[in-house]
């Protein structure tokens, strides 16, 4: 490549899985103090640790030439970007967060339709005031700079408009949610003029394809064992795998290597049944990436 492709790293909550995800992808990013740009062990890549809010800003206007950002702030920003690949991972869990509306437990406050001429406080504020502004609700939006949850215990707000992921949060602050807004997920996306270049198109394909494999391998693991050949065919019965187990047979024996890949939610209750019909010497191991 003639050029660096300039890649953004989300700063904050999502920081320390977005590294964690790259390195499992085969990129080691070294956050060096409070430098804002990482040292990668990739000659072809430079990365700047940016907030998630302002991401797909600096994607849209050229700073940076691809980036890690959530849905929700691509849509608060109103940005003209490439979205190249949808990642659905969090600081938390493997699943899209929500932007839910909030009220007190107790309050008369039953659908969004009846915060009219009421204050909602909320972080996300463009989006928040487009959305009730389409759904042609009154409602007086206000930026919150923290402790969005307390805002109505305080008396500041009516209804909160907040991430999450649980609502374990929103529970212990003494709130209910009355309206889910959006569902958000960690998207990677480019500038228009990075992803019309073909040199920076094909790494940001790259690594677009290695960090899915790294998340597909998330719920994956590799399992590998030794059959008898009387018992194979049953063993081989018990076994999902993405495509057909690999079979080989073990030099001078009647007993085959048997190796697949299978869910990791299912390998607890797989492993005493293979060993009840007959499999030996079963290993699981961690996967990497799964492409």
């Amino acid at each position: 490549m003639s050029d660096k492709l300039k890649l953004g790293i989300p700063k904050g909550s999502l920081q320390k899985s977005t590294i964690e995800l790259f390195r499992r992808s085969g990129w080691k990013i070294n956050v060096n103090g409070r430098s804002y740009f990482p040292d990668v062990n990739d000659p072809y890549m430079e990365c700047t640790l940016c907030r998630a809010q302002e991401m797909s800003v600096y994607v849209e206007n050229g700073t940076l030439d691809a980036g890690l950002t959530g849905k929700d702030w691509i849509a608060e920003n109103n940005s003209d970007i490439y979205v190249v690949s949808d990642l659905v991972y969090s600081k938390v869990s493997a699943r899209p967060a929500r932007w839910v509306v909030a009220v007190a437990s107790d309050s008369g406050i039953k659908t969004i339709q009846d915060l009219s001429g009421k204050k909602v406080a909320t972080e996300l504020v463009g989006y928040t005031r487009r959305y009730f502004a389409d759904k042609n609700i009154d409602v007086n939006i206000e930026y919150s700079w923290g402790a969005t949850e307390a805002k109505v215990v305080s008396g500041l707000a009516d209804a909160i408009v907040e991430i999450t992921e649980t609502e374990s949060t929103i529970r212990a602050h003494g709130l209910k949610v009355i309206h889910e807004m959006m569902q958000t997920n960690t998207q990677l996306i480019a500038n228009h003029d990075a992803w019309k270049d073909p040199e920076k198109k094909k790494k940001i394909e790259q690594v677009a394809l290695l960090l899915k494999g790294a998340l597909a391998a998330e719920k994956l693991v590799g399992l590998k064992m030794n059959a008898p050949e009387e018992k194979l065919d049953s063993i081989v019965s018990l076994l999902p795998s993405l495509n057909a187990p690999t079979i080989a047979k073990l030099y001078h024996s009647q007993w085959y290597s048997v190796e697949t890949v299978v869910s990791s939610d299912t390998v607890r209750d797989m492993i005493p049944v293979l060993l009840e019909n007959g499999a030996e010497g079963i290993i699981e191991y961690p996967l990497n990436k799964v492409i």
